[in-house]
């Protein structure tokens, strides 16, 4: 049985390429010490996030590097192995952060109404003032929750609101929107950005009229 080939979208790692197997030397020089280092590209950019985050060199780095690693005598796989753990805690920092307990936390600091939007243009989340919104404009129900037959729609497609964020650098998109229970309707406008979370595709309406 033949096997379909992976999209980019199916993918589990990043594609590697030919280009990142290649060594690339490169002379570092701190303290007097200067160092002749041959690494692959990923772990120099690496380094070069790394310095750039703390606010340093590449060498302040490796010589840091080269002091901790006097008994293994091998400073590249030290190198590498320190470029993979700076990746690995700042992963569990940013993890933290990309979370819907975020999420939430951005909602409930908000004063004007505002909820958190599946693709599948499901409200997962919101915070007080839209519910109280709801209950003011559609007042069939003692409150949110109680409202199965709430429904929500936008003026652009969510699909098509993801596609001009990617293109617009996140620039926040303005739509029109209609929410309604039974007959009745209440039509606003808002504003929509990416949720800062990497599953799912999340977005973050704030309504402003």
């Amino acid at each position: 049985m033949a096997i379909s080939p992976r999209t980019n979208r199916d993918r589990l790692l990043l594609t590697i390429t030919k280009e990142d197997f290649g060594l690339e030397f490169r002379v570092v020089a701190r303290g007097g010490i200067r160092r002749g280092i041959r690494l692959e590209k990923a772990f120099w950019i690496s380094l070069k996030q790394m310095a750039e985050s703390r606010k340093c060199t590449i060498g302040m780095l490796i010589e840091e590097i080269a002091e901790s690693a006097t008994n293994t005598g091998n400073l590249t796989s030290a190198i590498r192995v320190a470029c993979i753990n700076g990746l690995a805690d700042e992963n569990i920092v940013l993890r933290k952060l990309a979370s819907i307990r975020t999420i939430n936390a951005i909602l409930l600091a908000c004063p004007s109404p505002a909820f958190a939007l599946a693709s599948s243009k499901k409200i997962l989340t919101f915070n007080a003032p839209f519910q109280q919104l709801v209950k003011r404009q559609l007042p069939l129900g003692p409150d949110y929750d109680a409202r199965p037959d709430l429904k929500l729609a936008l003026d652009l497609n969510v699909a098509d609101i993801f596609a001009r964020l990617d293109a617009n650098g996140e620039v926040p998109i303005a739509s029109g929107f209609v929410i309604g229970a039974g007959e009745r309707r209440y039509r606003g406008q808002l504003n929509v950005v990416r949720a800062p979370v990497p599953e799912p595709e999340l977005l973050m309406a704030f309504v402003n009229g």
